[in-house]
Order: C-alpha cells, then sequence, then structure tokens
C-alpha cells in the first residue's frame, strides 16, 4: 500500500499560503508571499532532503501543480530531478494544462480514486502545498505522515493547514528538530481519536457547578 506523505512550510498560526515567493500565490489579496525564505539554511535544507530522500510520486492540486509546472521542468539538481521524473497526480476540476511529463489528472470521485490509488503497487505519494486537496485528505483520514517545517513568524491572514471543518484526531510526534533560525521542523502520523480529561471532576464547588449550569445553558 503506498502512504501519503505531507511536506508544508507553516507560519506559528497556521498559514501554508505562498512560502516560497513573493508572486506564487498572491490570491485573497494576500501580501506576505516568500515568508520562508529567510528562514532557509543548511541545516533545513539538510533536513527536508532527508524527508525527500524515499521514492515517490507526486499528488498535488492544481494551484500548487501550475506553479511547480512553470518552474521544475527548466530546472535541474537533487529537487528537480526526482519531481521531473515523478508521476505527477494532480486533482483538479477546471481545465488547465497538463503538458509536464507523466502527468495524470483526477477529476471525478476524488476520495475513492485517491483511496484506490493508495493501494496501488508503486512509490508513496508526496503532497506539497496544495491547500485545498489538503483538507480533503486529512477530513477522509488519507494522511499517513505529515512533516512541517514551522517558521517563527505569524501573518494573521492566508491560507491554514488545518482549516475549517478539520475534524477531532491525535497525532503522534514521530521526530523533531529546531534549527539555529528559530525554524521548528517536526514529523507526525495520526494516532487515533482524541483524548480527554481535565482537573474539574474531584469535588466540584457549589460555585463550580453554578458556573457549569449557566454555560450550558448557553
Amino acid at each position: 500500500m503506498r502512504k501519503i506523505f505531507v511536506m508544508e512550510h507553516l507560519t506559528m498560526d497556521g498559514v501554508i499560503q505562498a512560502p516560497g515567493g513573493q508572486t506564487e500565490d498572491p490570491t485573497g489579496g494576500f501580501k506576505f508571499g516568500g515568508w520562508s525564505f529567510p528562514y532557509g539554511d543548511d541545516e533545513t535544507s539538510e533536513r527536508l532532503l532527508g524527508k525527500m530522500s524515499r521514492s515517490y510520486d507526486l499528488l498535488l492540486g492544481r494551484k500548487t501543480y501550475e506553479i511547480f509546472a512553470a518552474y521544475w521542468p527548466f530546472q535541474k539538481g537533487v529537487i528537480a530531478e526526482p519531481f521531473n521524473k515523478a508521476t505527477k497526480y494532480v486533482v483538479g476540476t477546471t481545465q488547465f494544462d497538463l503538458s509536464w511529463d507523466k502527468t495524470v489528472l483526477i477529476n471525478k470521485n476524488v476520495v475513492n480514486e485517491l483511496r484506490k490509488l493508495k493501494e496501488t503497487v508503486g512509490p508513496d505519494l508526496m503532497v506539497w502545498g496544495s491547500g485545498r486537496l489538503l483538507q480533503t485528505l486529512l477530513s477522509s483520514r488519507l494522511v499517513d505522515e505529515l512533516h512541517t517545517f514551522m517558521v517563527p513568524i505569524t501573518l494573521g491572514e492566508g491560507k491554514k493547514l488545518f482549516a475549517d471543518g478539520t475534524i477531532a484526531q491525535e497525532w503522534k510526534m514521530t521526530d523533531s528538530f529546531v534549527s539555529k533560525g528559530g525554524v521548528i521542523i517536526a514529523s507526525y502520523v495520526p494516532n487515533g481519536e482524541v483524548k480527554i480529561g481535565g482537573f474539574d471532576d474531584t469535588h466540584p464547588s457549589e460555585a463550580e457547578l453554578a458556573r457549569r449550569r449557566k454555560w450550558s445553558a448557553v
């Protein structure tokens, strides 16, 4: 079975939009494109390449595919070569250029088709960016690994890693590292349902019981 693993740069407030360049994705009037660029260094690059060292195909949303297709076919190097070699599975419902070599369009019954794709023989499937697709993957519990590079800034706007509609689930951290520039690099796998508890179950005061009754009525 093929795994889906997600690679995302994000801010402290969860923004994943346009980390790599000022013109990458200005939709919605986003004005902070390129916010991750000042935090790149040898440490983060080494960790990034390490997580990308496995064999993979690409699974992308339409907008991220268009960004990649306009750039990576014209590049060489340790990222460009496996990107260009990989099969690109693209989820999109509007017409767009699919001429990047080895591109496969998925435009109907997306969740079912992705479940089928995971059952096929082949490399794991790597997701970059693809914010809208990512919400579908998360809500359908299709993400097997989540690798994040959290930059020490907040933006207050932009597309989020976990948007409205995110399901409740626990994640288990499998690896972590903090760069000298403050980038928190962490890996997670799904770990079942959310566990809850609290300090409010033993001998509550009359004031506490009154508070609960008041708030439960709101």
